[in-house]
């Protein structure tokens, strides 16, 4: 049985991977989507599988979470239509290089904190007060086990997503009282883009990340998030961490020869 059904929910960077597997799987549980990403033509193709597949409303939005004025605006927008978001799926996240600290890219740090952090409060911001005011919603942050355990050259990402987790933590505790759920999921490896952007293309610096293992699907992060917001309403999954059979800790991780 699917609770979510003909609920809305936005999900942010929908446009690859976890994004585009929670849009696909919340369809399946009869939600409503409003999808925003970067990629407008990502988006498209995806609104028009869904469609193919499911009996939902899927719209779409071009919207970069670093740009605070766009975010606020389609916010706005939508809110003003009565669309007001039951779920926010907070996914949008990058991780960019791979560094020693004094070696590290201040690009790469600023498209880092300026998506993982500011994007993800940008969202929220402009999103919750209308959760609050309706008296209903449920915020899904995305974060990783990165926030939990750092790893070496991993230092600013990881700080990154130790802020999502305070972020999540402190959201729930600012919502205490009201009905409103505030969730993390906590993925370890997970084979999409991830890498592939952290690379700048690198493909074969990528798969090294996932060689001599089965890591997490991106399907397999969507049927957590699902899990979360199917949950009876008077029950909140504060957190999931969700990790690969063969991986136990960012520091211990089985890889056949």
């Amino acid at each position: 049985m699917s609770r979510i059904r003909g609920r809305l929910a936005l999900v942010t960077g929908a446009s690859a991977g976890i994004g585009r597997a929670c849009a696909l799987r919340l369809a399946e549980d009869g939600a409503d989507l409003v999808l925003w990403a970067r990629r407008e033509d990502r988006l498209g193709e995806l609104a028009d599988d869904i469609r193919a597949r499911s009996n939902v409303e899927v719209s779409v939005a071009a919207v970069d979470v670093r740009d605070r004025a766009a975010v606020f605006a389609e916010a706005e927008r939508s809110i003003a239509a009565g669309r007001v978001p039951d779920m926010l799926i907070n996914n949008a996240g990058l991780g960019a290089g791979l560094a020693p600290v004094h070696e590290g890219s201040l690009d790469d740090w600023d498209r880092m904190i300026d998506t993982n952090v500011k994007g993800l409060l940008f969202v929220t911001r402009a999103i919750l007060p209308a959760m609050v005011e309706r008296g209903s919603g449920h915020v899904v942050n995305i974060g990783s086990i990165a926030g939990e355990q750092v790893y070496p050259s991993g230092n600013v990402y990881c700080a990154s997503k130790f802020a999502v987790r305070a972020i999540t933590e402190g959201t729930s505790i600012d919502l205490l009282g009201t009905p409103i759920r505030v969730s993390a999921v906590n993925p370890g490896l997970a084979e999409t883009e991830f890498s592939l952007v952290r690379f700048e293309g690198d493909t074969e610096r990528a798969d090294r990340v996932y060689e001599g293992l089965e890591p997490l699907t991106a399907g397999d992060v969507a049927e957590a998030v699902s899990f979360v917001v199917n949950a009876p309403p008077h029950v909140n999954v504060s957190a999931l961490q969700l990790l690969a059979t063969d991986q136990r800790s960012v520091h211990h991780i089985h890889r056949e020869d």
